[in-house]
């Protein structure tokens, strides 16, 4: 298999290309809105949800243009969840992925808007996702709202924000991030599957490896908000500990949380045995996102 690093960078010129392609125009009516929604979709980031969309496609016998299309809307609508998570009502953050988050350039206003447009763009972009035998756009669509809705990723919002200042248990902690962080990153390794057709079993396999990695992932994160600067971060460090939130190593303490990552990690990696060699792609992207320093 060829080197992760080239892989990884052949695949984010790909959804840079397909994003610059299928989002509105900067200078698209109103402009100020479009520009704005471009901002934050193009101010950076590893791109890591489109990335294992394409993985878990290429894990099942798919191609990359059959998975471009659910990739960018996983993106976009990703994008739209960090833009209302920095409001000052929300996370209340200036900085995201090295800038300046987007109320601070266009207002808070243009942010709700930016982000609720984006959200919109997400299902536009899966609308026109070609077909396979066993899924349809209906089935798409279907699989990215109810990551998307109020029993996940607003719901994990929810409950991150009645978490504020109080003392939670792993297991409070735990349902927080299966909602807000493995939800959505679970639907994007489903949705590259779905569009390569793949199996009822692989499918399977693909949402155990992606709710035990979205985990994994969060753990690593409130780790790195610990230890991390904030030029290294691309965002405010340290600020879980002034908003006093819960977070592994808070509960857990630094060691215990980085054993929690590794054994989360492994389980991820133990579903993808149902795929065979197929899964070594999604395999080196876990191992890669363990040992992530931002």
């Amino acid at each position: 298999m060829e080197d992760l690093t080239g892989w990884l960078k052949l695949q984010q010129a790909a959804i840079e290309k397909a994003l610059k392609k299928h989002l509105p125009r900067g200078n698209c009516r109103p402009a100020v809105l479009h520009e704005a929604m471009r901002y934050s979709v193009f101010v950076g980031g590893k791109r890591l949800r489109p990335i294992l969309c394409l993985a878990a496609a290429e894990s099942c016998g798919g191609t990359l243009e059959g998975a471009l299309l659910p990739a960018c809307a996983v993106e976009v609508l990703h994008t739209y969840s960090l833009i209302h998570d920095d409001l000052p009502c929300m996370d209340d953050d200036d900085l995201r992925r090295g800038k300046p988050t987007s109320h601070k350039i266009y207002g808070e206003g243009m942010a709700v808007l930016a982000g609720d447009a984006l959200l919109t763009e997400a299902f536009i972009m899966l609308a026109q996702a070609p077909a396979t035998k066993r899924y349809t756009g209906a089935d798409y669509i279907a699989e990215l709202a109810q990551a998307a809705g109020s029993k996940k990723l607003i719901g994990g919002q929810v409950l991150d924000l009645e978490g504020e200042g109080k003392s939670l248990s792993k297991k409070q902690l735990v349902q927080i991030h299966e909602a807000k962080t493995s939800a959505l990153l679970t639907a994007a390794v489903k949705l590259g599957g779905m569009t390569a057709n793949a199996t009822a079993k692989e499918l399977k396999c693909l949402e155990q490896f992606g709710y035990n990695l979205g985990l994994a992932y969060q753990v690593v994160d409130d780790i790195l908000d610990l230890v991390q600067t904030t030029d290294v971060l691309g965002k405010t460090a340290g600020k879980d500990l002034v908003a006093e939130k819960s977070t592994y190593p808070a509960i857990m303490g630094l060691e215990a949380s980085r054993k929690e990552a590794r054994r989360l990690t492994e389980n991820a990696m133990d579903a993808l045995d149902g795929l065979g060699k197929k899964g070594a792609r999604l395999n080196q992207i876990a191992s890669y996102l363990l040992e992530r320093k931002f």
